[in-house]
C-alpha cells in the first residue's frame, strides 16, 4: 500500500516538473513542450507550447529544428464549415503582452516530418526555436500524453 501511494506521488511530481518547463529568450517565454507519443512507423509527430511575448514590441516563430526528424514545419489549422485544414506557415505571431497557446486543437502547433525514430512517453528531446527578434532559444520536449482536458488529439 505504501509503494502504490509513494509511486503515485513520483508520476504526479514528474508530469508537474515536465508541465512546468520554461524557457526565455530575450521578452520571449516558452512554458510546457511537450510531444505526444507516436505509434511504430508514424512520419510524423506534432509539438506544442504556450509562447509568452513578455516585451513592448510584436515578436515572431519563425522556424525549429530537432535532430529527431528530418524537418520542423510551423502549422495552422482552420475550419472551413465542417472541414479542418492544415497548412504550412512561414511564422507564427507573438504579440506583445500576449500568449499564443499551441495545443491539441488549437490554432497552431509544430510538426515533426520524416521522424527519426517513434517518440516514446518519457523520451526528451532537444529543439532550437527561432523567433524573429529575441533570437533562439534552446528547449527541452518531454514525450507524454495530452493532459485529460486536452485529449482532442491531433492527427496527421
Amino acid at each position: 500500500m505504501i509503494r502504490l501511494a509513494i509511486a503515485a506521488v513520483l508520476a504526479l511530481l514528474t508530469t508537474m516538473s515536465a508541465w512546468g518547463q520554461s524557457y526565455r529568450v530575450k521578452d520571449v517565454q516558452v512554458d510546457h513542450p511537450f510531444a505526444p507519443p507516436t505509434v511504430q512507423g508514424a512520419p510524423t509527430a506534432a509539438v506544442y507550447f504556450t509562447i509568452t511575448n513578455q516585451g513592448k514590441g510584436a515578436d515572431r516563430l519563425l522556424g525549429a529544428s530537432t535532430p529527431r526528424a528530418k524537418r520542423v514545419e510551423l502549422h495552422a489549422m482552420s475550419m472551413a464549415g465542417d472541414v479542418m485544414r492544415m497548412r504550412e506557415v512561414g511564422s507564427i505571431d507573438a504579440s506583445p503582452g500576449q500568449a499564443v497557446k499551441m495545443q491539441p486543437g488549437s490554432a497552431n502547433h509544430l510538426m515533426l516530418v520524416g521522424l527519426a525514430a517513434p517518440l516514446k512517453s518519457g523520451d526528451r528531446f532537444p529543439m532550437t526555436l527561432r523567433f524573429e527578434k529575441a533570437g533562439k532559444v534552446e528547449i527541452e520536449v518531454l514525450v507524454q500524453s495530452a493532459s485529460p482536458a486536452r485529449e482532442t488529439a491531433h492527427q496527421h
